[in-house]
Formats: C-alpha cells, sequence, structure tokens
C-alpha cells in the first residue's frame, strides 16, 4: 500500500510495478525491456523510464521498492537488466490487484481501484472525497494539490464503464457509494440486494473470484504468468510450484472462521513487494463457492443498506407518517427512508408525542397539492417533518402546543419581521424609514432635521454672565495713604477707604466734632503696570495712585531734588 497511499509516487509508478513484479515472479525474474513493459501497459517507453526511475529511488522513509542488475553476455552483447521488487514483511499493509487491469486502466484509474479493492478487503466504507484526498497533481500549476472530487467522480466512473467496478448509489452506510471491485471487467453480482444479501456477499465474492484465462498473473497451477514475455510454459503448471504462499507464508483460511476483513482481492500485492504469486492453498469448488454464496454455512453478515422495494418502514413510523402515506409511497431511495426514520426516531426521543407530528404532517400536507410534490423524500425531510418555531420545544409553528396560546418569542420575532418589511418598503419608496415623511433635497425628513437641530442645540454649551471679581490684592505688602502719602500696610480698611490708620482716625475725630465733611472717594489702585522711564516699559506693578514702580518713583524724587 506505500506505492498506492503514498502521495510522493506518480500513478504510472503504481502501474510499472504490478506489470515487472507480476515477471519477477518467475524464477529467472523480470528480463522484459523497458520498451516491452511499455506495450504491455500502453503506455509510452518515457513513461515506463518515469516510473521505473522512481521506483528505483528511495521513497521519503529510505524503502526501495524496485532492485536491477544490468546482464552481460560473454561476447559483450547486453542483455536486458533483471528487475525484482523487494521482500515484504508480514506487517506491512497490501493489497492484490489483478495484473490485466493494469494493462487495461490507467495508471490513475488503476490507483482509484487500488484504493476500493483495499477497502473493500478490509471492510470500510468509502466516500468520493477520500478518494480524491489520495489523488494528486504532480505536474503542471496545481502540483501536489489533491484532486477535486468532481474528478475523482469522474475517474470512478471511467473504471464503471471499463467493467472493472459496480457503482450501488446511495446503498452503502449513511447514504454513501457501495463500491464493488471485480477481478474481470463485466463481472456482474449474482443476485440483487436484499435484507438477507446485503451487498458485502457480493464485494468479498467478487474480490476471491479469479477466472483462469486473464493473462498475465494467474494463480498458481492455471498457465504461464507472463506469457507474452517468455514462451516457455510456467515451471508451477499443474500444481508442482514449490513457493510458499505470498506475502510472507500468509496461508488461506476458510471465510468461515474469519471475518470480512479477512478476505482480499486475488493478484499482484501492490506497493509492498515480496512473491507476485497468488495465495496459497487450494481453490475452492464451483459447488463449494455456491454453497457460500447462499449463506448457509453461517458467516456473519454485518447489516447494511437493502434495496428500496424491500425496505420496510417500522410500525410506528407508520403510524405517524399516515396522512402522508400517498407521498411516502414515492419514496424509492433507502438512504432517504432511513433519513426519514431516523428524523421520526429523534424527534420522538425529544419529548414529542405521534400526535403531535400527526397533527404537523396534517397540517402541512393540506397546504400542498399532489401535483405540487415534485421530490416527495426532500418534501417530507425539509417542509412536512421539520418543527417550525422558536427555540421553545412547546412552540409549534408559534403556537404552544401544550396550551394552545400564542408564542410571545415567535410573536417578538414577527413583530420585528414586520417592521423590517415596513423599514424596507419606506426606504424604496423615498420615505424617511423612522417617520414615513418625504425626504428633503438635503437627504432627511423635517421631522429628523428638526431633532437633529434639538440635539445640537442641547450640546451647546450655555454663556452666563459671570459676577465681577473682588479687587485683588497687589504683589507688595505696603501701599500710600491717599491723604498723607505715607506708607502704610495693605488691610480691608484701606481696601475700602485708601487711608492708612492715623488718617482714618484723625477722619473719625473730625467727623464726630464737627459737620461731617464731604465723602472722600477712596484712591482707586491702578492695575496698570510702571510705565517706566523714558518710554522704557517696565514689568513691575506701579504704586498706588501712581504710574511707576516704587524703584522709578525713588528716581523721580532723586531727579527732584537736585
Amino acid at each position: 500500500m506505500r506505492l498506492v497511499a503514498s502521495a510522493y509516487y506518480q500513478d504510472v509508478a503504481l502501474a510499472v510495478y504490478v506489470k515487472v513484479k507480476a515477471l519477477a515472479a518467475r524464477p529467472e525474474g523480470c528480463e522484459a525491456r523497458t520498451a516491452t513493459i511499455a506495450g504491455y501497459l500502453g503506455l509510452s517507453s518515457a513513461s515506463v523510464e518515469r516510473g521505473l526511475k522512481q521506483l528505483y529511488r528511495p521513497g521519503p522513509d529510505g524503502v526501495v521498492e524496485l532492485r536491477s542488475k544490468q546482464r552481460t553476455l560473454p561476447g559483450g552483447r547486453g542483455q536486458s537488466a533483471r528487475r525484482w521488487a523487494r521482500p515484504m514483511p508480514r506487517t506491512e499493509a497490501y493489497v492484490w490487484l489483478p495484473v490485466a487491469a493494469s494493462e487495461d486502466l490507467t495508471p490513475r484509474q488503476l490507483r482509484v481501484y487500488a484504493l476500493i479493492s483495499y477497502a473493500q478487503g478490509r471492510g470500510i466504507p468509502v466516500a468520493e472525497a477520500e478518494l480524491a484526498a489520495s489523488l494528486h497533481h504532480h505536474s503542471g500549476a496545481r502540483a501536489g494539490q489533491c484532486l477535486t472530487v468532481t474528478a475523482a467522480s469522474a475517474v470512478v466512473d471511467a473504471i464503471e464503464d471499463a467493467g472493472w467496478l459496480t457503482v450501488h448509489r446511495r446503498a452503502g452506510e449513511r447514504g454513501r457509494h457501495l463500491y464493488v471491485a471485480h477481478d474481470l471487467p463485466g463481472l456482474s453480482l449474482a443476485r440483487p440486494l436484499g435484507p438477507e444479501n446485503d451487498g458485502q456477499d457480493e464485494v468479498r465474492e467478487a474480490a476471491t473470484s479469479s477466472p483462469s484465462d486473464e493473462g498475465a498473473g494467474s494463480q498458481a497451477g492455471e498457465g504461464v504468468l507472463a506469457y507474452e514475455e517468455s514462451p516457455r510454459p510456467d515451471p508451477h503448471e499443474n500444481g508442482s510450484g514449490t513457493f510458499p504462499p505470498a506475502v510472507g507464508d500468509l496461508h488461506e483460511v476458510p471465510r468461515e472462521e474469519v471475518g470480512p476483513a479477512a478476505d482480499s482481492t486475488t493478484g499482484v500485492v501492490a506497493g509492498s513487494g515480496g512473491g507476485a504469486l497468488r495465495a496459497g492453498g487450494h481453490e475452492p469448488s464451483p459447488q463449494t463457492a455456491l454453497d457460500r454464496r447462499t449463506g448457509k454455512v453461517g458467516q456473519h453478515r454485518p447489516r447494511q443498506a437493502v434495496a428500496s422495494s424491500q425496505r420496510t418502514l417500522p410500525a410506528w413510523a407508520h403510524a405517524v407518517l399516515e396522512p402522508v402515506q400517498q407521498v411516502v409511497a414515492q419514496v424509492s431511495n433507502t438512504w432517504v427512508l432511513r433519513r426519514i426514520e431516523r428524523e421520526i426516531a429523534t424527534q420522538l426521543d425529544l419529548g414529542m408525542s405521534a400526535d403531535r407530528l400527526h397533527h404537523r404532517l396534517t397540517a402541512r400536507f393540506a397546504g400542498f397539492s399532489p401535483s405540487e410534490i415534485r421530490d416527495p423524500g426532500r418534501w417530507l425531510l425539509g417542509v412536512a417533518l421539520p418543527r417550525w418555531g422558536c427555540g421553545h420545544v412547546d412552540c409549534e409553528s408559534g403556537v404552544m402546543w401544550s396550551t394552545g396560546r400564542s408564542c410571545d418569542v415567535c410573536d417578538e420575532v414577527k413583530a420585528a419581521n414586520a417592521a423590517r418589511r415596513e423599514r424596507e418598503r419606506l426606504i424604496a419608496d423615498g420615505r424617511c424609514p423612522d417617520h414615513g415623511h418625504r425626504l428633503r433635497p438635503s437627504g432627511i425628513c423635517p421631522v429628523c432635521e428638526l431633532d437633529r437641530d434639538v440635539y445640537q442645540h442641547r450640546r451647546r454649551p450655555l454663556t452666563v454672565s459671570a459676577a465681577p471679581a473682588p479687587r485683588s490684592a497687589p504683589d507688595t505688602l505696603y501701599a500710600t495713604c491717599g491723604e498723607c502719602q505715607a506708607k502704610t500696610h495693605w488691610s480691608t480698611e484701606f481696601q475700602a477707604d485708601g487711608l492708612c490708620r492715623t488718617c482714618r482716625t484723625d477722619l473719625a475725630r473730625t467727623s464726630q466734632a464737627g459737620p461731617a465733611p464731604a465723602p472722600r472717594v477712596p484712591a482707586q489702585i491702578p492695575a496698570e503696570r510702571c510705565v517706566g522711564t523714558v518710554g522704557a516699559p517696565c514689568a513691575r506693578p506701579a504704586l498706588p495712585s501712581r504710574t511707576v514702580c516704587a524703584r522709578h518713583r525713588a528716581q523721580q524724587l532723586a531727579e527732584e531734588a537736585s
């Protein structure tokens, strides 16, 4: 299986390996030339040489699949190289392939055929997506990428058209296709699928059948192994061969003693080496094979899909589907019937009663005419059986099943959907979706424009006239009395009348002795700075009732004294 499963090896390497391994089973080994092998496989010599070159080199794990030895006659004339495959250990995975398949199928088809044969022998269900993941592009812009499912499906269809494969559509597990690989092109099944014949027996019997006239790669005792390369008869004719069974002395075990995984496809072991003979032991007689097909030996058969004509739903499912029996009778796909049965069982497990499903099917079927139901299975799974409503289990299409009241959650959803539809209608009509008015040239309706202006006005800060700030004290602690021009401390009384303490006392005595003098206007403390001298301004504050600071006032007094 290294050559089949590894993305390192090209498809042509598998076809070349199968043919070389079959020819190497002779005592003299494979002595065919490259052109001869290319003629057998229907390929070009360059393609065969490319496959041999890849098989001669170590793989990603360091394993070399083919070995060769150059030969020369005593006279100096060269002969074709002798090639043989590496021996295969017992623990390595393998698959038997008919040699005729490598000659009849293309390299890519042979790889798909090998994958299906291996899965068939192991009892593994295969999907087309898994086959596509095992096929890769080895050249071009998509080198290293996997094939698409569509491309893999086309390869499978080509193998089916060639007669090496039979595909039962939707007849496997979980609706998969059931693939049956044949040892001979055109091999058909002995009987149709059914409850007693679930398809697994046909898969295994087609795998174990081996005609004796398929050419190169026949079983031991059935004639030459590669009649075109060598005209001599095979030394194992008439059962006189002494070779052990292929794949490390694996003896044949009766099918009754092992499960379905013990059966394998007869032919060449692909991708692993070892002898190229078929399984050892004796081939069962036709009567024995007929007895096995009848199933009287007692081998185990796992449950698989059966034909829709013989597939019946259980009684409890029929009781639920009674209102739509006319539609159920038109379903002809087994996989769809299983899906319907599984859907009903799931809803019953969730707590829904059969009466509720019966009522649902009756109501749904009443809204359709039989001519409108073009796909019965799709209608049952997508329209009739699903529960409509919110996430509440008791909700049945917007009505609570236990109380008969309208579901509050569904009502809210309906209201939201109605509002959304109304909004979309207003927008399509060119109206405001919030108020329904016609839009102005500015793109908004009058109500929206008014709301915008009100909002902007509310966000505008209020302008309130501030109260006059109180008179602040100057930077200096001394002031000049407005009466005597003496220096005095700055105080609240001076701030009120502009007088020093002495002048204030004298004024108080005079006012008590005589008539009240005229009110004195308190000195105003200028808030300007010192004007300086000679037009040069000064940064210091001016003295009270003066336009200069203390320093410049001293300069003025000095000038006056001189």
